[in-house]
């Protein structure tokens, strides 16, 4: 039986700690070194983090099927979360007092179109305005995403969700009930996040809702219903097909007016061969065709990657050259949800030899963490660098980027201080190098119910104490280096410690 247990913390974006060094130096840069239209915030995502799941007219999602049934570790549901439902006043005040820039959320399309089409639910829709309201009342960006992993569970029960062409239809009527409602104050769209993800963990290796797989790929996950070798591609086939129709809409419709920009979002890590070998280089290229190209390349040039076309056959489906040109002007950004760098090596045991076809096997590659088991920020850099070469330096914002540490961790976490700020600095780098890059997000603002582990980790910026009934919010000793990064103050975990311990920020409810 095939082993996932490192493709899985590639998916989920190792939720699990790493081991990173404190250091005490003084960051080589400043927020004054970027340039002025770069931004910088924070994310979350609604099923993670509003709570309030049975109220006020909301239905539920495929998630909130998936947690009820007990399948997660720690046998948690986000019912209640981070309660930003109820909170959102406190927390968007917490995010001007630290000197965000910008808030990316999510809408919830249960929350907004409990029915999956047809009527709108005012209570969402008054929640949704109130959020907006409340951020660009207090100087903050909102940074939407139209679809955050999480189907309503109608749509799913009706036509399988992603697997039918019939999502096409209702995300496009979704998204336009959300341009219309909401774009005359949102600047930034992003119609799906990860849709490579959702395709893999969902359709493939089922440790994800709907939880669909077949053998071999689903390991010790126990699927009812699935094809591991065709489903995964079917979805992210759909998904691209979503988004281009929701984007011509807005651009059809509402940017003439509205003068936002629309985009997408894909996972992308980082690979490097793991020896200088012909086969691992030439199986790294491989893997980076199969995880960054399997999104870009649509976008850019129409269809799926040569290689992909070549490994995968006629279980990858085609776009018709109508929906080819709809797909290459259906952005305006690409967003990049990235957090480690991985050591890739050929795999001999590919599905051609073994008969036993899935995305993985397809990509034929296996994978290891980075040597010293620490993050690689300049892993980033290369990322960032490889997109301006490959494909004509488009526009990308770095919509996700974080680390995660035990739900036990420190308030001091000096970890994620050196992690953040690794990351930025090699962001700085590309800018520097020419790449397109406008706008850096650290995932997340609040701890927040995890996909894979609940609350059993934590990334965080803001500490949620889940065991208080009031979920009280304690900034960390990284919100405040963030904040005084943003702020343009000198950048010392001298200075930290000091601000932590005078500053009332610290303790606000």
């Amino acid at each position: 039986m095939r082993t996932y247990s490192f493709i899985l913390i590639v998916l989920v974006r190792l939720f699990l700690s790493v081991v990173i060094e404190s250091s005490n130096s003084t960051p080589k840069f400043s927020r004054d070194d970027f340039p002025s239209d770069f931004v910088f915030g924070a994310g979350t995502s609604a099923y993670q983090v509003e709570g309030a799941a049975a109220e006020d007219g909301r239905s539920p999602c495929i998630w909130d099927t998936y947690t009820h049934q007990g399948k997660m570790a720690d046998n948690s549901t986000a019912d209640v979360a981070s309660d930003e439902y109820h909170k959102y006043k406190e927390d968007v005040k917490l995010m001007s007092e630290l000197g965000l820039e910008a808030y990316r959320f999510s809408i919830s399309w249960s929350r907004l179109i409990p029915n999956g089409r047809g009527a709108i639910n005012p209570k969402g829709l008054k929640y949704y305005n109130n959020l907006i309201n409340e951020l660009i009342s207090h100087g903050i960006q909102p940074y939407v995403t139209l679809y955050h992993l999480d189907l309503p569970q109608i749509l799913e029960d009706e036509y399988a969700g992603w697997l039918s062409p019939k999502i096409i239809e209702d995300f496009t009527a979704y998204a336009d009930v959300c341009f219309r409602e909401f774009g005359d104050r949102v600047l930034y769209w992003t119609t799906m996040n990860e849709p490579n993800s959702m395709s893999t963990a969902s359709y493939d290796m089922g440790i994800w809702p709907p939880q669909r797989c077949s053998y071999p790929a689903g390991g010790d996950i126990n699927c009812t219903a699935g094809n591991s070798s065709t489903e995964p591609y079917r979805v992210v086939h759909n998904a691209l097909l979503a988004h281009a129709s929701a984007a011509s809409i807005y651009k059809e419709k509402y940017q003439g007016k509205q003068k936002g920009m629309i985009g997408l979002s894909t996972y992308v890590f980082w690979g490097t061969p793991s020896t200088n070998s012909t086969l691992d280089i030439i199986a790294t290229q491989r893997a980076k065709d199969f995880t960054i190209g399997w999104l870009i390349n649509p976008l850019i040039y129409g269809d799926y990657p040569d290689i992909m076309r070549e490994k995968v056959g006629s279980r990858l489906p085609f776009f018709t050259k109508q929906e080819s040109k709809r797909i290459k002007r259906s952005w305006d950004f690409i967003g990049l949800n990235h957090y480690n760098t991985v050591y890739i090596e050929d795999d001999p045991n590919d599905s051609s030899k073994t008969g036993l076809s899935d995305y993985w096997a397809d990509m034929s590659v296996k994978m290891t963490g980075t040597k010293d088991s620490k993050p690689n920020p300049s892993g980033l850099l290369s990322l960032l660098n490889y997109i301006k070469d490959s494909y004509g330096n488009p526009l990308v914002h770095v919509q996700e980027n974080g680390y995660g540490e035990p739900h036990n961790e420190s308030l001091d976490d000096i970890a994620r201080i050196n992690y953040v700020s690794g990351f930025i600095e090699n962001t700085l780098k590309a800018i520097r190098n020419g790449a397109n890059v406008k706008g850096y997000f650290v995932w997340s603002f609040l701890d927040v119910f995890e996909l894979l582990s609940g609350y059993q980790s934590r990334y965080g910026l803001v500490h949620v104490n889940f065991g208080d009934k009031h979920l009280k919010r304690t900034p960390k000793s990284s919100a405040l280096w963030y904040s005084n990064f943003l702020k343009q103050k000198k950048n010392n975990l001298q200075e930290i410690h000091i601000q932590k311990n005078n500053e009332g920020i610290r303790n606000c409810r």
